[in-house]
């Protein structure tokens, strides 16, 4: 079975990462975590270890957050790391 759209995006953000040599998981979302956690947890040593999480979104579906992940989103970045919503890997780039 192939990927779906968001599963590309997924793969590539992957590449991507490991690319940089980035620390990167995908958070287990089994019901025991927090609602609305984004898809991808790194840090980037280009950043200095900056915690960077990334919520990944089928092409053309990057405005169709929920709540819990706006909550997320917004809680992350006024922590000092940063987070996004990407539908494309060029969208990392401004990262670099």
């Amino acid at each position: 079975m192939g990927l779906t759209p968001e599963g590309r995006v997924k793969k590539s953000i992957q590449q991507w990462l490991e690319a940089r040599q980035a620390y990167y998981y995908f958070p287990a979302q089994n019901g025991r975590g927090r609602v609305g956690i984004p898809d991808i947890i790194a840090c980037l040593p280009h950043l200095n270890g900056r915690l960077v999480a990334i919520e990944v979104k089928a092409p053309g579906k990057r405005r169709n957050t929920t709540p819990g992940q706006d909550r997320e989103i917004r809680w992350i970045n006024r922590a000092g790391g940063i987070a996004l919503v990407v539908d494309d890997v060029t969208q990392l780039e401004k990262l670099t």
